[in-house]
This record gives C-alpha cells, sequence and structure tokens, in this order.
C-alpha cells in the first residue's frame, strides 16, 4: 500500500509540471531554456561545481515558476474579487521569480563567459570522451521529450509514470540499451539489455497502463535520442 501511495504521489507531482507547461507561458519558455542549457553545458569543458550550480540554477527557476502559478491559482480561489493583499501576494510571487530569472543570468555569464572567450574544437573532443556526461545529457532529453510530449497530446489522462499518449517507461527503457550497446563491449550484455526492455514495454502492455502504439512510440523516442546524442559525438 505504501509503494502505491508513493507511486501515486509522483504521478501527482509530474500532473503539476505537466499542468503549468500547458497553461503557463513562461514555463514553457523555461522548459525550452533547460533544454538548450543542458544541451550547451555538453560543448563545455564544466567542472563538477559548476555543472551542479547549472542544474540547481534551472532548478530554481523552474521551481519558483511553478510555486508562482501556484500562489495565484489559490489566491484567485480565496479572493476572486480586487483586494490589495491579493495583488501584493501575486506581485510577491512573481518578484521571486524575477530573482531567480535575475540569478540564473548572473551565474550563466560567470560560468560560460570565459568558455566562449576560448571556445576551440578540443571541447568537442573532451566531449567525446565522456560517455558519462553524454548519458546525463540523453537522459535528460528523453524525460524532458516525453513530458512534452504527453503535455501536448494528453487528454487530461495520464503522466510520466502511469498512461498519457507516450510510455516513459519505453523510452527510458531502451534509451538505456542503445546506450549501453554503445559503452559496453560485450555482444550477451547489450542483447540482456534489448531483452529487459522489451520485457518493460511489454509489462506496459499486460499491466493495460499503455497500448502497443504508445509504447512502440516511447521505443522509438528513446532509441532516437539516444543514438542521436551517441552517435554524433561518438562519430560512432
Amino acid at each position: 500500500m505504501r509503494n502505491k501511495d508513493v507511486i501515486e504521489s509522483f504521478n501527482h507531482a509530474v500532473s503539476g509540471i505537466i499542468s503549468a507547461l500547458k497553461t503557463e507561458g513562461h514555463m514553457k519558455i523555461h522548459y525550452f531554456a533547460a533544454i538548450a542549457v543542458i544541451l550547451l553545458s555538453l560543448f563545455l569543458d564544466l567542472s563538477r561545481m559548476e555543472f551542479t550550480a547549472l542544474i540547481l540554477t534551472v532548478a530554481l527557476v523552474i521551481i519558483t515558476e511553478m510555486l508562482n502559478t501556484a500562489i495565484e491559482h489559490v489566491v484567485d480561489m480565496v479572493s476572486p474579487e480586487y483586494h490589495p493583499k491579493a495583488r501584493l501576494a501575486k506581485d510577491v510571487a512573481a518578484g521571486a521569480v524575477l530573482v531567480s530569472a535575475i540569478a540564473s543570468v548572473f551565474i550563466g555569464y560567470l560560468i560560460f563567459y570565459d568558455r566562449f572567450s576560448n571556445y576551440s574544437i578540443s571541447i568537442i573532443d573532451k566531449v567525446r570522451k565522456n560517455p558519462v556526461h553524454l548519458t546525463f545529457l540523453a537522459m535528460s532529453l528523453v524525460i524532458f521529450a516525453v513530458i512534452g510530449l504527453k503535455t501536448k497530446y494528453s487528454k487530461g489522462h495520464g503522466t510520466f509514470f502511469k498512461g498519457g499518449k507516450v510510455s516513459g517507461h519505453s523510452a527510458i527503457a531502451f534509451a538505456i540499451a542503445t546506450i549501453v550497446s554503445f559503452i559496453a563491449h560485450n555482444f550477451l550484455i547489450i542483447i540482456l539489455t534489448m531483452f529487459l526492455a522489451a520485457m518493460v514495454a511489454e509489462s506496459r502492455i499486460e499491466g493495460e497502463i499503455h497500448s502497443l502504439d504508445e509504447v512502440v512510440l516511447g521505443g522509438i523516442l528513446g532509441v532516437a535520442i539516444a543514438l542521436f546524442v551517441f552517435a554524433f559525438f561518438l562519430g560512432r
């Protein structure tokens, strides 16, 4: 029962993200900006601390925007008529978003300026030798893509963890299997990993959580993104 409650909590949380993406124009901007920053970081020789600061900054902007959206909805529900304090609450929440956005600009400047000014082809060579970073990039893009597709095509049901237009489990499973095929040098490991991905996809159909086309779409999405990232940067 406890496990079911945990999954249900994740479902509600992701539903909130999808709702914010559907209804808030600024969230869409933050969403695509996050993808762009993650992609950009791939070309730069960031230290762990710098990469951590970058991820936290992206998360902070998105979190404050979501909190701002939640506060606006609560204020509108509690005070449908104009009230100075209701306006103040909305203004303060919007101000929090602005502060986080300004901070993200300064942090981005501090991280990226020197690297842009000294940009060279050797940076790409370093990326090619960093499968850990490539794996993180591929998995992040898969998750963003699945949430984006669910946001655009969902009919008010399904989340990243259960149901929806595309199977997130299948996308992640086949992305992992594809990544393993690039990194591993053992044919048996590759076959077993692909088999596990297929079992994940089959379980989503068996549990009547996804239809066959949703599972296939998820698998294609995961494979395509992983292939693009690894084939492009590893030159395979």
